[in-house]
């Protein structure tokens, strides 16, 4: 599931339906490489286990973007933490609260994408609260009937849904996005672009499913405005990638899937 940009939902669905074909029983893959992956991950974590019995009692970055020269990061990496608190608050289960810098910006867009792509999403009740926590004032309306257009009561049938978003019994409908990192394209006191660089889970667990949960890497691209003391979205985009090769990993029974899904909850994500 995805909502894509502000004009034409329903071509950039990344839900995409799969002909059933015992989808959860997979052949033996290879496993050619699991010795020496196993050796590589051994040698990783003595290093980092002595890299962390070195490392000094190091304080913690408290600097915002507001204190660096020109708006610049500071020091830290890209998508490292920096010590600013990431929110204030949840709202309707989102985070709310963000700093008035470059790193609050970021935070936001990797907290907002979750919640936009997610399987809450595709429920109309629940929509209309995300839209109302995430958008700006100003956009709320037009957006909120463009996602109900998006996502009629047909889409939702197509992709094994009722017209309340729901799954049907003995199913689990899957659509949770985690970052992987941010990047600030354009930054000023009262707006920034963010580009949110993902991956995530989405399909249908469960019996007679025609579409399993399988994963996909994209980018979203937010436009934020500071709107009411707080970073909210103007508009977005999204597209496909960067993605990396896929691995031999041996994919779970749908039963797995579903309680994976139900037992593990999510992260507030922080610049």
């Amino acid at each position: 599931m995805s909502p894509g940009d502000e004009h034409g939902y329903t071509d950039t669905a990344r839900t995409r339906l799969r002909l059933p074909e015992d989808p959860y029983t997979h052949s033996p893959r290879r496993n050619s490489s699991r010795g020496l992956v196993t050796v590589v991950g051994v040698v990783v974590v003595l290093i980092a286990a002595i890299a962390f019995a070195n490392r000094g009692d190091t304080p913690r970055n408290t600097t915002t973007d507001k204190n660096t020269p020109s708006g610049n990061h500071p020091s830290t990496s890209a998508t490292s933490p920096t010590g600013t608190d990431p929110v204030g608050a949840k709202t309707g289960g989102i985070p709310t609260g963000y700093a008035h810098s470059r790193q609050g910006a970021e935070s936001a867009g990797a907290n907002y994408a979750t919640a936009l792509v997610s399987a809450d999403f595709l429920k109309p009740a629940r929509r209309a609260e995300i839209v109302k926590q995430v958008f700006v004032p100003s956009q709320q309306a037009s957006l909120s009937q463009k996602f109900d257009k998006a996502y009629n009561p047909k889409f939702l049938s197509d992709i094994g849904l009722d017209a309340n978003g729901n799954a049907a019994a003995g199913q689990t409908y899957v659509s949770r996005t985690a970052p992987i990192g941010t990047k600030t394209t354009d930054y000023a006191d009262s707006v920034a672009t963010v580009e949110v660089w993902c991956t995530g889970l989405y399909g249908t667990a469960g019996d007679r499913s025609t579409s399993p949960v399988t994963s996909d890497w994209f980018t979203l691209t937010l436009r934020l405005n500071w709107s009411g003391g707080d970073w909210k979205v103007e508009s977005f985009s999204q597209e496909d990638g960067p993605a990396p090769v896929p691995g031999d990993d041996k994919a779970s029974s749908a039963d797995q899937m579903a309680k994976a899904v139900q037992e593990y909850g999510g992260f507030t994500y922080a610049r």
